[in-house]
């Protein structure tokens, strides 16, 4: 009866949902392992398949790494190399065969690091991705900054404590720093902040050993940096083999700390020199008052010295003119006599004047009656006219021409017929 329930409470997979549950647990094993690389091929889309082998006692295990995640960690997988795979266990549905599925893959040993490190950096030297000429300036008083680093340890406090007060618009990724694994993250968070509207970018986290610092010596993180629409500050720590990453990047200062002030410089320089500003303005504006001052007392000084004289001045043109106007009044007195004598001597020569400009007006007059064409008329002369002008001369006429002739009493109009010369 037991059997009976125990059957009737058990759940039956189909093949594929069990492959399924058992991945689904076997990503609690996810892990990191060291081994000698052997058996390397590559599968018609870029995934690589390759084996790890113990040195110990020669154990196996099958893996694989997606291309678009072998193509970021630049390791070129061949056998005889030692690296560290980190990912976990999978079962491939198609072939039911277990593998260890690498998400990340690094070389193991600081030997074979540093070997790398040396061959890259040859490599980006000769592409000329350090070179000092390309590299641009930081540009003067920031403040919109970007910043690449891990919210875990004293890095983030120790670059905001020094950052100064000037405004600064912080826009921030929260990103691992350690290791292989973090070159995934950290070009995730550069192509993120490609798109924000920034004006400089830090990529900052504290020193290590070589090993812990190879997600910066990857190149498609130096490239990436190189590539980068504004300028980028690296601080990512003391070490005597400079990483890749500080060596592309426009300014390369050893600690979070340094990046900080450096950004404040030009914003320091600023206010430092409005204050010499400040000074200057108060020190000019202190020498005009002074003068000002000094300007009015001799002003005051020289109205003092001056007052008495003017008033004295004042009382020698005060009796100049009272003197001025008693002979103006006594040269009125004598004009106002004269001027009687000289209206009766101006009335007496009006009148003959008058009398004979009578006589030259009735001589005139009778003149432009004797001259008048109308008194002509009554004379029994007479005027005649060919189109509207006076006929003096016979040229003044043409046969066949009307010519109007004025007598006393009215116009006779005519045509002419003939023409006599005199």
């Amino acid at each position: 009866m037991e059997e009976e329930n125990q059957q009737k409470d058990e759940k039956i997979f189909s093949v594929s949902d069990y492959i399924k549950t058992v991945n689904q647990g076997l990503k609690a094993f996810r892990s990191k392992i060291i081994g000698e690389v052997s058996e390397v091929s590559f599968g018609p889309t870029g995934h690589v398949y390759f084996t790890l082998k113990d040195e110990k006692d020669e154990s196996i295990i099958k893996c694989i790494i997606w291309k678009s995640r072998y193509d970021i960690y630049g390791i070129k997988l061949k056998e005889g190399i030692k690296i560290i795979a980190t990912g976990y266990p999978e079962i491939y549905a198609p072939w039911g065969k277990l593998s260890f599925k690498s998400e990340v893959i690094e070389h193991a040993g600081e030997g074979i690091l540093k070997k790398e490190y040396e061959k890259l950096k040859e490599k980006l030297t000769k592409e000329g991705l350090f070179e000092e000429v390309r590299k641009r300036p930081i540009p003067k008083y920031p403040q919109k900054v970007g910043i690449i680093t891990s919210k875990q340890g004293a890095v983030l406090a120790d670059f905001l404590n020094n950052l100064g007060r000037f405004g600064f618009k912080i826009k921030m990724i929260d990103s691992r720093v350690e290791g292989q694994a973090a070159i995934v993250d950290l070009l995730l968070s550069i192509k993120t902040l490609k798109k924000e509207n920034i004006e400089v970018l830090v990529i900052m986290r504290g020193g290590g050993s070589l090993e812990s610092m190879s997600a910066f010596n990857n190149e498609s993180l130096v490239r990436e940096i190189t590539g980068f629409p504004v300028p980028v500050i690296a601080a990512i720590g003391h070490h005597k083999d400079v990483p890749l990453t500080a060596l592309a990047a426009d300014c390369s200062v050893s600690t979070p700390s340094i990046a900080a002030t450096f950004l404040s410089e030009s914003w320091e320089q600023a206010a430092s020199l409005l204050k010499e500003y400040e000074r200057n303005v108060i020190g000019s504006y202190e020498n005009i008052l002074e003068n000002a001052n000094s300007l009015i007392n001799q002003s005051i000084d020289t109205i003092r010295g001056i007052k008495d004289l003017i008033f004295d001045k004042y009382k020698e043109i005060e009796t100049a003119l009272k003197i001025s106007f008693q002979a103006f009044k006594n040269a009125l007195q004598n004009s106002k006599s004269d001027l009687k004598n000289s209206w009766k001597k101006s009335i007496f020569g009006f009148n003959s004047l008058l009398s004979i400009i009578k006589q030259q007006l009735e001589h005139s007059e009778e003149v432009v009656y004797l001259r008048n064409p109308e008194t002509q008329l009554k004379l029994g002369y007479s005027i005649a006219r060919c189109r509207g002008r006076l006929i003096k001369s016979i040229k003044d006429t043409k046969i066949g021409e009307d010519v109007d002739i004025r007598v006393k009493d009215g116009t006779i109009i005519s045509k002419v017929k003939n023409k006599k010369h005199a």
